[in-house]
């Protein structure tokens, strides 16, 4: 598949992850009723929310990119040796520009209600210490978020492996991430993702919320070094040539 197409997969599957799970946060985890009656799905149904839309895509367009839809998913993967370096970069450009595309799209959703502003927006933004959903502060959040990360991209380079069962590889990763958003939204609201982080602060800032971005280093930081840590790891533990390169 060439390069142009494995961009443009990737673009839309990080739109989609961004939109359809930051969304579901935004919008639905604490909705009420007219009459005052929550009927919102709380985190555990945003955490399902950002499940699916790795299941969904991996099924999508797995075929043609991999489903990635992650930044640390490429740089793990190419550290594992399952990607080639030329296409490292136009992942990475494209992962980034659909989670932006996203964020800014809920944003003008949002703000078709007036009581809606930044600050509300800010909800689904990533962060530590003050501007962590439990206040858990700066070691607890980059623990938190490089663990899982490495977790994450162990199970995807193990359910992608060529000896594991065809055709549940997108079941297994989107189980997993719905197991790391039940544990890290009360930690740092759940990144692992650079592009989910990333969109939703550049809309933050842009309307007068700063602190998103002040803390997005760290959302970059703790899922590059749990993913690089994964790749090297199965790289050099786990991998097994397939036999027709044995």
């Amino acid at each position: 598949m060439d390069t142009s197409r494995k961009f443009v997969a990737e673009l839309i599957g990080t739109f989609w992850l961004v939109f359809a799970g930051c969304g579901s946060a935004l919008l639905a985890a604490g909705f009420m009723s007219p009459d005052g009656v929550h009927l919102g799905i709380g985190f555990v149904g945003v955490s399902l929310a950002f499940g699916l839309t790795v299941v969904s895509m991996a099924y999508g367009i797995g075929h043609i990119s991999g489903a990635h839809l992650n930044p640390a998913v490429t740089l793990g993967a190419f550290l594992a040796g399952r990607i080639h370096v030329k296409d490292v970069v136009p992942y990475f450009i494209a992962q980034f520009a659909g989670g932006v595309i996203a964020a800014f799209l809920l944003f003008m959703i949002c703000s078709g209600v007036p009581e809606y502003n930044a600050a509300s927006y800010a909800g689904v933004c990533n962060g530590f210490g003050a501007n962590s959903p439990g206040s858990y502060n700066l070691v607890s959040a980059f623990i938190t978020e490089a663990v899982l990360t490495f977790i994450f991209l162990m199970v995807i380079l193990g359910a992608t492996d060529w000896r594991s069962p065809a055709g549940f590889a997108g079941i297994a990763i989107g189980l997993c991430l719905v197991l790391i958003h039940l544990f890290a939204i009360p930690v740092t609201n759940c990144s692992v993702n650079p592009a989910r982080s990333l969109g939703p602060a550049l809309v933050a800032m842009t309307n007068g919320v700063a602190w998103p971005m002040k803390d997005l280093w760290l959302f970059f930081a703790a899922p590059a070094a749990g993913a690089a840590l994964a790749g090297v790891v199965y790289r050099a533990v786990f991998h097994a040539p397939e036999p027709k390169d044995a």
